[in-house]
């Protein structure tokens, strides 16, 4: 039977091994009071200044004191593990690793060794490749696998986001908010589809992270049949390197002198509801369209939605050889 959850104990029921699902996702902090333990890692060591503390605090008040990722990221887990348990009986082991918070990767890793894992298939809750965010996934986990005894094979899927099933769903989730409006006004209506920003040093190492965004934005257009669509990003980082741009921030202003009047943010590159939407979209975004003179919308993000469970389970199926037939989508 697949199991989720981290356990610290071996299961002296474990005779044969199976196939571990390791799903990493970035973490967050407890509460206020983690703020500072949290940020300070992020800053690999580096406290944060007061005034950048203030204003954390500040926005995760304006959300309700905690980001749901946690509880979103585990609700993920366990639905991609009950399909994988109808598909496969017996076969998987799925365990969540956090980047940032407890449990982490490395824990995630050494509970699936002792769950009788030997292979295990990584996979991070974002669809889209770099180097600098599921790559350093990949290689946190992999050296975890190594150093394990006796050792994980760990193989992470390196994207996802025109995997089967993936680009309908999406594109369910815009055409639902254009249906929502007046057919008067979907002549002004422009969709905007985001991610994290990264710094845009990692176009000269020729990462691939920009060219994924711009094929999910073109691949879910095209399917939800919307004419009037950009990408943009969000959620920059504080350093004075440049970031991928441009911002969602600037992009808003000249939407709206150019003549849209309603716009539709898609975050395609957010599994979970967390900070960088509930705060970055739902509130700074909004605020900047509001001033503009534009109607604000945001799809919702794919959390309790089990197509999404079933989409990644197929993935999953996949990438491990599925016994039971066709991928599951």
């Amino acid at each position: 039977m697949s199991s989720t959850g981290t356990d610290d104990t071996t299961d002296p029921e474990v005779t044969v091994a199976r196939t571990g699902l390791l799903i990493m996702a970035h973490g967050t902090p407890s509460s206020i009071e983690d703020i500072p333990r949290f940020v300070t890692e992020l800053r690999r060591g580096r406290p944060p200044e007061p005034e950048l503390l203030a204003e954390l605090e500040s926005r995760y008040r304006a959300i309700g004191g905690a980001s749901p990722l946690r509880e979103r990221t585990r609700w993920h887990a366990d639905a991609i593990a009950d399909v994988l348990e109808a598909e496969a009986p017996g076969r998987f082991v799925v365990d969540v690793g956090y980047k940032f918070t407890e449990p982490r990767i490395e824990d995630a890793v050494v509970s699936l060794g002792r769950n009788g894992v030997h292979h295990c298939v990584g996979l991070v809750l974002a669809p889209h490749f770099s180097a600098m965010s599921v790559g350093d996934y990949a290689t946190r986990a992999e050296n975890a696998g190594s150093a394990n005894d006796p050792p994980v094979t760990i193989s992470t899927i390196p994207q996802w986001h025109l995997a089967p099933g993936f680009v309908p769903l999406m594109a369910d989730l815009v055409r639902s908010e254009v249906d929502k409006l007046p057919s008067e006004q979907r002549g002004g209506t422009t969709v905007l589809f985001t991610a994290h920003s990264l710094p845009r040093r990692v176009l000269e190492q020729g990462d691939p992270y920009a060219d994924q965004l711009r094929e999910s934005a073109d691949a879910i257009a095209a399917a939800a049949d919307v004419e009037s669509y950009m990408v943009a990003w969000q959620s920059a980082g504080r350093s004075p390197e440049p970031w991928l741009g441009p911002d969602i921030l600037e992009v808003i202003p000249s939407l709206a002198a150019s003549g849209t009047s309603t716009l539709i943010v898609c975050p395609v590159g957010f599994v979970s509801e967390h900070l960088e939407v509930l705060y970055d979209l739902d509130v700074q975004a909004a605020s900047v369209a509001e001033k503009a003179g534009l109607r604000f919308v945001r799809t919702h993000t794919l959390d309790g939605d089990e197509r999404l469970s079933r989409v990644i389970a197929g993935i999953v199926l996949e990438a491990a050889g599925n016994p039971a037939g066709d991928p599951v989508a």
